[in-house]
């Protein structure tokens, strides 16, 4: 398994569970993964939301993203734990308004006018898969650090 595995798995199984800290409370919520490459994988939020505020307070995470469908009984998961970095960045935003035609729901009406919208990538860390045969062996389980 290499970095190559863990992107392919979150591009195809986008739909994953995002914990931050507030405080000394965990908080998980869903999201939908923008996309991942070498560099990390990439999210964005509103930033007038309390997971941008919790992820601004302390940048560490971990994120689990989830096959059902991937044999044996229980599914296939992978957690990437690592750091992330917020971007301010005008190709990427455009990027983003044309990828994610939804965020005009919100009555945006273009990529200028998305200060709000905050993205942010998972940078640096490690991850690993997990399936019901890893059960009681987490410790023997291969990371993957990026």
């Amino acid at each position: 398994m290499d970095l190559n595995d863990c992107i392919k798995f979150a591009n195809e199984n986008p739909v994953c569970y995002v914990a931050t800290v507030d405080g000394d409370q965990p908080r998980v919520r869903a999201f939908l993964m923008w996309f991942a490459d070498e560099t990390g994988f990439y999210f964005h939020t509103a930033a007038t939301k309390s997971v941008y505020k919790q992820l601004k307070a302390n940048p560490k995470t971990e994120v689990c993203f989830y096959a059902a469908d991937t044999p044996p009984a229980g599914g296939r998961m992978m957690r990437v734990s690592g750091k992330v970095e917020f971007l301010d960045d005008a190709e990427l935003k455009t990027r983003l308004f044309k990828e994610r035609p939804f965020l005009k729901m919100t009555g945006l009406k273009a990529p200028d006018k998305l200060p709000p919208v905050a993205i942010f990538r998972i940078y640096t860390g490690e991850a690993h898969f997990w399936t019901m045969e890893d059960n009681i062996k987490e410790s023997e389980i291969e990371r993957i650090s990026f």
